[in-house]
């Protein structure tokens, strides 16, 4: 007997629609943000880790939790709980690492060919951010709130209403769900790649706490870390004053943040090792990573047309679209 589809249909347009007004409320909580902000007497701040520490703690502490609110209404089964040894959850976080490194490099070849055909180089406001931020503001944002919203929303309220229509289904959902959620290409790639593989790490253990801990390390090493060294070396004035040609300044800043120099470059050394072991990861436990289809006696393609074609999935996927392409056309 064939399994009917339109209740799956309902369902991911449920959960698509749950999504998408959950997006509209953190861009009304940031344009009502940016309404009060111009009607208030703090035009005269100019401090990065100000501005987005009032731009993202409303999103983190009202949108996000009410956006959760909303995707909880839609039905939802339990991931089965499997624990993993710290030994597999490293092996894992190399891979992890390793995926976040290569789609990045597919993300910055895309925009770069994007760039070259229009003219002008492709904004990406992420990295300019990152690094005008202190690393305590980056610790805070990126490090203990993003890791810990996003695995909830995107890993675990995604994937606990989607598990029962396959694992290959709940995961797929998750990498694009949480790759346009970054509304830019830069980030698409590896959040794509990250997401999936994420996802693959909660269905097969139904523990969150796994993915968020790989997030805050991923996070940290990109950005708190990478921040702090940057600073510690000078990295903006090694630039300006190599681009001097003053030879004798430059080895006076270079002598000057010598231990901050030594400490970037063993963090680029160990960059290189993680990168390394994580490829090698992957191309050794890759055949092995498994995704369960779904128990379903349906025709092929009917689930996946079901699942992505409503107009939930759509509003939302097209919404976030609609946010790349902007980026990529400013």
């Amino acid at each position: 007997m064939e399994f009917e589809t339109k209740p799956i249909r309902r369902h991911f347009n449920s959960l698509g629609l749950m999504y998408f007004f959950g997006t509209l409320l953190i861009f009304g909580v940031q344009y009502a943000e940016v309404f009060l902000i111009e009607r208030l007497p703090l035009t005269g701040i100019y401090d990065t880790d100000v501005w987005l520490l009032i731009s993202t703690v409303p999103m983190y502490l009202i949108s996000m939790p009410l956006m959760m609110l909303l995707i909880r209404r839609v039905p939802a089964v339990s991931v089965e709980k499997h624990p993993i040894t710290f030994l597999q959850w490293l092996t894992a976080f190399f891979m992890c690492y390793a995926i976040m490194y290569l789609g990045n490099l597919v993300g910055l070849g895309l925009t770069f060919v994007i760039g070259m055909v229009k003219g002008s180089p492709v904004d990406n406001a992420l990295v300019d951010i990152a690094t005008d931020i202190s690393p305590w503001t980056a610790l805070v944002i990126m490090v203990l709130c993003a890791p810990v919203f996003e695995e909830l929303i995107f890993r675990k309220l995604l994937i606990d209403r989607t598990a029962k229509y396959g694992e290959k289904t709940a995961v797929l959902f998750s990498g694009i769900f949480f790759g346009l959620f970054h509304g830019n290409l830069n980030q698409f790639a590896y959040a794509f790649g990250l997401g999936i593989f994420w996802g693959f790490i909660y269905v097969k253990t139904g523990k969150i706490r796994y993915s968020i801990c790989m997030h805050m390390a991923v996070n940290f090493l990109g950005s708190v870390a990478s921040v702090f060294l940057l600073k510690s070396a000078a990295y903006e004035e090694l630039i300006a004053v190599s681009a001097s040609g003053d030879m004798g300044a430059l080895m006076g800043v270079v002598s000057e943040h010598l231990p901050g120099l030594m400490l970037f470059g063993l963090y680029g050394l160990a960059m290189l090792g993680f990168l390394i072991t994580g490829i090698v990861c992957l191309a050794v436990h890759f055949r092995k990573m498994k995704l369960k289809p779904a128990e379903l006696p349906l025709p092929k393609g009917k689930l996946m047309s079901a699942a992505f074609l409503n107009a939930g999935v759509a509003l939302f996927s097209l919404f976030w679209i609609i946010q790349i392409l902007l980026q990529l056309m400013g």
